[in-house]
């Protein structure tokens, strides 16, 4: 079982900069991919970006590439995605997610444990 916590949500203006962090616990991560998705009202859940825990590969949504970047402290295995230039486009609520066994995927069915989430909100 893996339990995450997310946290570094909140109100900021266009163009400001947020830093999310998802903390892991239950097990150390390993061959697992963590991801941030988003979802806004109305909206369907999309994926953000994501990091292969093994190998420290990133990939990220189009929307997002070249504004958002990964980073982790294996030591604590949590992630951090750091957020800039952020747009009222970016509003959402941000989950954090893990899919196991050696799947790197953007596809939310494949992630079987999920955070509760954390608000952001880009003012324009």
């Amino acid at each position: 079982q893996v339990q995450l916590v997310e946290s570094g949500g909140g109100l900021v203006q266009a163009g400001g900069s947020l830093r999310l962090s998802c903390a892991a616990s239950g097990r150390t991560l390993s061959t697992d991919t963590m991801a941030w998705f988003r979802q806004a009202p109305g909206k369907e859940r999309e994926f953000v970006a994501g990091i292969w825990w093994s190998g420290g590969t990133t990939f990220y949504a189009d929307s997002v590439k070249g504004r958002f970047a990964l980073s982790r402290d294996n030591a604590k295995n949590t992630v951090y995605l750091q957020m800039n230039s952020l747009k009222p486009e970016d509003t959402a609520l941000y989950y954090c997610a893990v899919a196991t066994g050696y799947l790197v995927t953007d596809k939310s069915q494949y992630y079987g444990y999920w955070g509760q989430g954390t608000q952001v909100t880009v003012s324009s």
